[in-house]
């Protein structure tokens, strides 16, 4: 089961010290929007995913470790 509170985005971007105002300026987003892609209230399109992962220097297909 999948916990609700635990999305990637968050994980990669606390492990990394990053803000949302981070991704949203090398992404050319609002922070707002990556804050909704972090919660997954709006999860980013499938083309933005490549970009967010090249940014945050990791693998889209890694599983989150816990």
């Amino acid at each position: 089961m999948v916990n609700k509170g635990l999305y990637r985005q968050e994980v990669v971007l606390t492990e990394k010290k990053k803000t949302c105002k981070w991704p949203a300026e090398q992404l050319g987003k609002d922070p707002a929007t990556i804050s909704k892609w972090c919660t997954n209230n709006s999860p980013p399109y499938s083309e933005h995913l490549a970009r967010i992962s090249e940014c945050l220097k990791v693998d889209i297909n890694e599983p989150i470790q816990r």
